[in-house]
């Protein structure tokens, strides 16, 4: 019960532009990393403008929360799903619905040496046109000893949705990240620089640090570069909570 009180005040003080439907990420973009078997996550994602758009308003914040759980009861398959409620200001928040699902093997499961492998998808919406960017994904991750973990791979999504400022389609794109505990600070401190490619919204260049409270509790204090202004609107700093309820 101090868990949920605890969140229900972050979600009171907290004010609530694009974002993920948040798959188990990095930053912005999803991770190789998978929920562990029955174990369920709580995030609560924030993202706000750092300045005003160029007719002088203020973009309404983004604020996303949503499960995800882990569904697979192996060591070297594993996979996980969930959904997530994004409110963003925008007419789209009358479909605020979007599901998540990622499946992959650690590191050293096929062979020695071998690369974290995942494949997924989010941002699965319920509007046709609308919501349903449909991002699919494949990632692979190896970590270097000091050099910290290197992820890199692509994604695609609905090209009726995921548009440039002239309307083209951007819905193809690269997906970058470096991460690291930064043990010789703390364990519990972790940082991490993330980029998705492409034009649309989706786009961004994002950096960050996280801070673990405890072994089910962690924050992540980051900041958000976008590719494209135009789509995204102002750059955004970003809190995010992480939660595993039990």
């Amino acid at each position: 019960m101090k868990k949920l009180h605890m969140l229900a005040l972050v979600l009171i003080f907290l004010a609530p532009l694009t974002a993920n439907a948040t798959p188990s990420t990095q930053i912005w973009i999803p991770s190789t990393d998978i929920q562990k078997y029955k174990t369920p996550h709580l995030n609560v994602d924030n993202y706000a403008a750092v300045k005003k758009e160029p007719g002088g308003l203020w973009k309404a914040p983004v604020f996303m929360a949503g499960p995800t759980i882990g569904v697979l009861p192996y060591e070297k398959v594993q996979a996980e799903a969930g959904f997530d409620v994004m409110r963003a200001g925008l007419a789209s928040d009358s479909y605020p619905f979007y599901l998540h699902a990622k499946v992959g093997t650690p590191e050293r499961t096929m062979f020695a040496g071998s690369p974290a492998l995942a494949v997924g998808g989010y941002n699965f919406g319920m509007k046709q046109g609308v919501t349903n960017q449909n991002i699919v994904y494949g990632l692979a991750a190896k970590n270097l000893a000091k050099i910290g973990r290197l992820s890199a791979g692509y994604y695609s999504g609905n090209d009726n949705v995921l548009l440039d400022d002239n309307g083209d389609k951007a819905n193809t794109g690269v997906l970058l990240s470096w991460d690291r505990s930064i043990s010789e600070v703390s364990d519990k401190l972790w940082a991490a620089l993330d980029y998705q490619g492409g034009d649309s919204a989706m786009g961004a260049l994002s950096f960050g640090v996280s801070w673990a409270f405890a072994s089910n509790t962690s924050v992540v204090l980051g900041y958000d570069v976008y590719n494209n202004h135009k789509m995204s609107g102002a750059d955004t700093f970003t809190v995010q909570f992480d939660i595993n309820l039990w």
